[in-house]
């Protein structure tokens, strides 16, 4: 089974000791210059991960104060197997061909650090009026109102240009203060040079993203994408 590790450092007045680790553990190295003495210390990653709700409404959050990183986008745009994926996971978050199966906001603790926090797609027209009413009050006011939201992942299919929708989703993470990456998600089902074009559109769009820094490529399929990830969440939780 793959491990995930991040290090760190610690600063003492010893001699530094080398740490051996496993050689099929894979490492997230800080990217930073130290100085020395030191040691090097290694956090086992992603080493617990836990469904715990399905909340239907706001009084049923957990009460925790854990920190939450949130995932957002309209329907079908890859959000359980982005979960699955990135925890090399089959059947942590339920996955459906049915566009608009998720209606609630799952929570899911990982390492009883942070919670992923999926929340319920958008844009799927075949549900009713009042259903697609519902949830967009229960997101809206979630987000709103939630304190512990360090960081909201944005997906947005690569093959498809951001919609009405997805614009006024950032608008709304803008306006409440929300730190937001975008994830171009599904770039396996691209050629490169579709690829290239999607990147290009997505920023005529949000003209301030910077791959690398606030947009980001994806693919549950091939995991490209998924160190980058896990840096992202190394630095904030770990």
């Amino acid at each position: 089974m793959e491990r995930l590790f991040c290090f760190k450092y610690k600063f003492i007045s010893l001699p530094l000791f080398e740490i051996v680790l496993n050689c099929r553990t894979k490492f997230i190295l800080p990217k930073r210059e130290v100085n020395f003495p030191c040691i090097l210390y290694a956090i086992v990653m992603f080493e617990k991960q836990e469904f715990i709700i399905s909340a239907y409404k706001l009084s049923q959050l957990p009460k925790d104060n854990l920190p939450e990183t949130i995932l957002c986008g309209r329907s079908n745009v890859g959000k359980s197997s982005f979960i699955n994926s990135l925890f090399n996971r089959r059947d942590l978050a339920k996955t459906s061909s049915t566009p608009g199966k998720t209606r609630s906001i799952n929570y899911y603790k990982i390492d009883d650090k942070f919670y992923f926090v999926d929340l319920p797609g958008f844009g799927y027209a075949k549900t009713s009026l009042k259903e697609r009413e519902s949830w967009g009050k229960l997101l809206s006011e979630y987000i709103k109102t939630s304190k512990n939201i360090k960081l909201a992942f944005h997906f947005i299919d690569s093959r498809h240009s951001p919609t009405d929708l997805d614009l006024q989703l950032n608008e709304l993470l803008k306006f409440s203060k929300i730190p937001c990456i975008i994830i171009l998600n599904k770039i396996d089902k691209l050629t490169q040079s579709e690829l290239s074009l999607s990147k290009k559109r997505i920023i005529e769009f949000f003209p301030e993203l910077i791959q690398g820094e606030n947009l980001f490529l994806y693919s549950s399929t091939t995991k490209k994408g998924k160190k980058e990830v896990t840096q992202i969440l190394s630095k904030l939780f770990y």
